[in-house]
């Protein structure tokens, strides 16, 4: 989180051109890595009451990011995202160079 004004940051891209939404895609090792990250998410989720769009094949997770009945990103997002950033760093070996 940012602590001047407290809204969670993440590396999610802009908002897409065609929507007000965020999206990000998460590479993991395998299906089993990416299907640990999608569970423990999924928790998270079901827990806030708040669902991401996503598309899994194999080890790659496309996840999309709007809260629907306020017709773009809210605070919801942000902090799910970053949640999902946390999940993801947790799996996957920091890669230097």
């Amino acid at each position: 989180m940012n602590a001047k004004n407290s809204i969670p940051t993440a590396s999610f891209g802009p908002q897409l051109e065609d929507r007000n939404a965020i999206a990000k895609t998460f590479e993991f090792a395998d299906f089993s890595q990416a299907w640990g990250f999608m569970s423990r998410t999924a928790l998270l989720a079901e827990k806030m009451d708040h669902h991401p769009e996503w598309f899994n094949v194999y080890s790659t997770v496309q996840v999309t990011l709007a809260t629907h009945d306020c017709g773009g990103v809210t605070l919801k997002d942000l902090k799910l995202a970053k949640a999902m950033e946390e999940y993801a760093a947790d799996l996957l070996p920091v890669r230097k160079g």
